[in-house]
């Protein structure tokens, strides 16, 4: 299979994805029911997002051709991916740089998320029975050249220790910002809401911290962040804010909430399901320089930075951690292979 096959038959997948057909509604339907945090319409954003953003041809023909991907990979090899499942198909992009570049994926997929991928990757065997062949599901990664894996701080110390003498990406727990200066106009408001509230915040790329200037004014914000409102009908969101909003109002410590999230002042970057930091700036230059470093933080949302509503709508070229997964297939890992 070269390269322009793999990119058709990725197109295809998109426009399915994009489609009503019953068996993939069905998939999407079975993933909401083994796993409570996918409820029905975030699986539809996130694979929309994926089919629209990722899977069309003229946005693969240009990401492969600014990586200078071969039209065949002569020397494959199998690449072992360890997916998390935070929010919906969130290993995706893992997969789909190792199918582009021609080699071959061994998945062990997250209990969490097993249901969508499995599905899809069905649907392309279906279509091309070859792909069965270097697309493996295993819950054991054997034999393997090279790895992606993505988990959180304590489960990435343990694939340094397995996986760190390969050629490998190994991914900790991240987290997003926003940076307001307090004259936001309503709309952009409501779009930082779906920053924070999509996927009930458990996404690497969900603003989970604001920094704001001195007299901010929290009202616009809490009424904008009104949008969400309906979080609350869901059990396992609710419970998350009960035992928060309990914790606060025990400790007697100072909290804001519009009856859907609570806002805390708050240093650390990361916050619990139904909370979000904030942290007041007096220099927002300097800000910009900590941020830009920050060891912790995936996306930053703001007038200087990414647009307002776009952090849970990456680009093919939006690579976690910042690192280019597809330069680390094409050139890293064959160097290292080289090697002697």
């Amino acid at each position: 299979m070269n390269l322009q096959d793999r990119i058709s038959l990725l197109a295809r997948l998109g426009d399915y994805m994009k489609s009503q057909e019953p068996s993939w509604l069905a998939a999407q339907e079975r993933a909401s029911h083994e796993n409570g945090w996918f409820i029905p319409s975030f699986v539809s954003t996130a694979t929309h997002s994926i089919a629209c953003n990722w899977l069309n041809e003229q946005a693969l023909n240009a990401w492969v051709n600014e990586e200078k991907i071969p039209v065949k990979q002569n020397k494959p090899y199998k690449v072992g991916l360890v997916m998390a499942g935070n929010i919906p198909m969130v290993g995706f992009h893992d997969w789909l740089c190792v199918f582009v570049s021609g080699h071959h994926a061994q998945l062990k997929l997250s209990s969490k998320d097993s249901v969508l991928f499995s599905h899809l990757l069905s649907k392309l065997i279906e279509w091309s029975p070859s792909i069965a062949t270097f697309n493996q599901l295993t819950d054991r990664l054997t034999g393997c050249d090279a790895f992606l894996a993505t988990g959180s701080t304590n489960s990435s110390r343990y694939f340094n220790y397995y996986f760190g003498k390969y050629p490998h990406i190994i991914r900790k727990n991240k987290t997003s910002v926003a940076v307001l200066q307090g004259n936001e106009t309503p709309e952009e408001l409501e779009r930082l809401a779906s920053d924070v509230h999509l996927y009930f915040g458990l996404g690497c790329r969900n603003v989970t911290k604001l920094f704001l200037p001195l007299d901010y004014n929290f009202i616009p914000l809490l009424e904008a962040f009104k949008k969400f409102n309906w979080l609350s009908d869901f059990h396992k969101y609710k419970n998350n804010y009960d035992y928060n909003l309990a914790l606060y109002i025990l400790n007697k410590q100072y909290y804001m909430t519009n009856g859907t999230i609570l806002m805390i002042e708050e240093k650390n970057c990361f916050a619990p399901v139904s909370q979000i930091n904030y942290e007041f700036v007096e220099n927002f230059a300097i800000l910009a320089d900590q941020l830009s470093t920050h060891p912790d933080i995936q996306a930053i949302i703001g007038k200087n930075f990414l647009p307002f509503g776009s952090s849970q709508h990456p680009s093919l070229t939006d690579y976690a951690d910042g690192v280019n997964t597809l330069d680390f297939l094409n050139k890293k890992m064959l160097n290292w292979h080289a090697s002697p």
